[in-house]
C-alpha cells in the first residue's frame, strides 16, 4: 500500500479551452487535456510570475508533479479566420512590442493569412499537483494563489477564462486518483448531488503515484524549456482509461 501524501487538487472548467499541441503553419490544434507546460503557466500566473522569468518557470516545472483527470473533453470547435501580418522582412527590420506596432505599416506592406485554431467546448478536468523535493512553494501557498490569483487565469488562451472557481483543496491521499475521488465526493456533497462525477481518464507524468495502472505511455512535447521563446521538449505521459473513457 502506498504511503499517504499531500496533493493539491483543483478543477478546470470552461466554455472554451485550448490545450496547445505541436503547431504547424497556420494550424493551431488542441489536445484533449492540459499538459505540463499549461499547468506550470497557470500556477505561474496565479503566483504573479513574469513571463520573462525563466528561473521561476523552471522551478515550477521541476518542483512539482502533475496528474490530470478528465471529466469531460467537451466538443471540438474549429475557428477559421483571416488575419493581417507584415511580411517577414518587415518584421525583422522593425522590432515591435504590441499588435498595434506590428500593423503600423502601409496597407501594401501587410499580407493576409488564413488561420485555423481548435478549442474544446464545455470541457471539465481535475488537476492533482504533488510537491517534489526542493519545491519553492508549499501546496497550501499554491492553493491560496489559485483562490486569489495575481494575474488573470485562462484555459490555454486569453480568450478562454475559467467558467467556475478552481476550488483548490490540499488533500492527503495514497494516490492522485484517490485525491481526485475525495475532491469529487466533497464537491457532490456540497452541491447536494447523490453521486459524485466520474473521471473518464487519468494522465500523469513520471514520479507521480497514480493509483491505477497505465493503459499506454506516449511522448508529449509539453515540457517547458523557455516560455519567452515558446520552446518545449518531450516528456513521457502515462494514460489510464477509466469508467469507459476514451
Amino acid at each position: 500500500m502506498a504511503a499517504t501524501q499531500d496533493f493539491l487538487v483543483f478543477q478546470l472548467q470552461g466554455a472554451l479551452a485550448s490545450w496547445g499541441d505541436v503547431a504547424v503553419g497556420e494550424f493551431r490544434g488542441t489536445r484533449d487535456d492540459p499538459g505540463a507546460a499549461a499547468l506550470a503557466g497557470l500556477l505561474g500566473a496565479a503566483l504573479g510570475v513574469d513571463r520573462a522569468d525563466d528561473e521561476a518557470h523552471a522551478a515550477l516545472r521541476d518542483g512539482y508533479g502533475w496528474a490530470v483527470g478528465t471529466l469531460d473533453t467537451g466538443t471540438l470547435l474549429r475557428d477559421y479566420h483571416t488575419t493581417q501580418v507584415p511580411g517577414r522582412s518587415e518584421l525583422k527590420q522593425r522590432p515591435h512590442r504590441t499588435r498595434r506596432d506590428e500593423l503600423a505599416l502601409p496597407k501594401a506592406a501587410l499580407n493576409t493569412i488564413l488561420s485555423m485554431r481548435d478549442y474544446r467546448q464545455g470541457g471539465a478536468w481535475l488537476v492533482a499537483v504533488q510537491a517534489r523535493d526542493g519545491a519553492i512553494h508549499t501546496l497550501p501557498a499554491l492553493a491560496a494563489a489559485l483562490r486569489e490569483p495575481r494575474f488573470v487565469l485562462y484555459l490555454g488562451r486569453k480568450s478562454c477564462p475559467p467558467a467556475a472557481p478552481l476550488a483548490p483543496r490540499v488533500l492527503p491521499a495514497e494516490s492522485a486518483l484517490a485525491a481526485m475521488q475525495v475532491w469529487l465526493a466533497a464537491d457532490a456533497a456540497g452541491a447536494g448531488q447523490p453521486e459524485p462525477a466520474r473521471l473518464r481518464r487519468l494522465a500523469w507524468g513520471d514520479g507521480m503515484e497514480p493509483g491505477v495502472a497505465a493503459d499506454l505511455s506516449v511522448p508529449r512535447k509539453d515540457r517547458l524549456i523557455r516560455r519567452r521563446g515558446w520552446q518545449f521538449g518531450d516528456r513521457t505521459e502515462h494514460v489510464a482509461l477509466l469508467d469507459g473513457g476514451a
